[in-house]
């Protein structure tokens, strides 16, 4: 995937942020791919390890896109608010291989301190995002099921967002 496919994902995902699409529950109940990605701070995160435990949410998202961007500190919040009760956000940069400074001094300036993934292969937003789009998140319940799928960012769309975490992790 080419920085340009990104960016047209990016400028349609913008398009779409006024009305944020979700995906019908019946199409979001499959289990999702495991994968395992380095951290921008060289650790490595695999999904499987987490599902069964904790509620997960998927971020897909990049410097260069201006919703991705107003989208983190939303993130970052529910991450704060709901990590003591087992949720884990997870954000996946979708830039490109030699951007990983740009990647940190981003995440460093928006104050986001949840596990940012750098998939700079393209494999699992491949797998989970064929489209490219940014914002596009996942939803993934402890019992390791999609709840939901959104593409786009609007703010209040959040509290949507918010209540499928309560309920989730609730279960």
């Amino acid at each position: 995937m080419t920085r340009r496919s990104v960016l047209l994902g990016c400028v349609l995902a913008a398009a779409a942020c006024s009305a944020p699409q979700e995906r019908p529950a019946g199409e979001a109940a499959a289990r999702p791919p495991d994968f395992e990605l380095p951290t921008l701070d060289g650790d490595t995160v695999r999904l499987s390890d987490h599902l069964g435990k904790q509620v997960v949410l998927i971020d897909f998202w990049a410097t260069f896109c201006k919703p991705c961007l107003w989208a983190m500190p939303e993130l970052e919040k529910l991450q704060q608010k709901y990590r003591a009760s087992g949720l884990l956000v997870l954000g996946i940069s979708l830039d490109a291989a030699g951007q990983r400074d740009e990647v940190r001094a981003e995440v460093a300036r928006l104050g986001v301190t949840f596990p940012i993934l750098l998939d700079q292969e393209t494999r699992v937003v491949a797998l989970y995002n064929p489209r490219s789009s940014a914002p596009y998140s996942v939803l993934i319940g402890r019992d390791g099921r999609v709840i939901r799928k959104q593409e786009g960012y609007s703010s209040g769309e959040m509290s949507a967002v918010e209540a499928d975490i309560q309920a989730a992790l609730a279960r």
